[in-house]
């Protein structure tokens, strides 16, 4: 029994494997706007039906999108941003581990 592995093992493993960090990292991202537009759509007393008449999407969609089951196109984002009555703001921030995105940056 001692060769079988806990869920930390398990998990540092699958994401040390090529592109699990990458796909991990789109499906947190997707998860968080979901959350926004289901809380800015709450907060307006809309239900998705009504987002999606709005926002010219399917109310299946929008549950989805919610759900966090799509990485939305910035097209998406622009209409639901509209519906809602919000400006789409897409901007780079620096990470919160400097020496991670360090790594990543062309030598000059």
């Amino acid at each position: 029994m001692a060769d079988r592995a806990d869920w930390n093992d398990l998990r540092e493993r699958r994401m040390a494997e090529p592109g699990v960090a990458e796909a991990y990292d789109a499906a947190r991202l997707a998860f968080e706007l979901g959350q926004e537009v289901r809380h800015l759509r709450e907060r307006s007393g809309w239900s998705q039906s009504q987002l999606a008449r709005a926002a010219g999407m399917t109310q299946s969609a929008v549950a989805r999108f919610e759900a966090g089951g799509t990485v939305p196109t910035l097209t998406v984002l622009e209409r639901l941003a509209r519906a809602l009555d919000r400006k789409l703001e897409v901007k780079f921030a620096p990470r919160a581990d400097a020496a991670c995105s360090a790594r990543h940056l062309p030598r000059r």
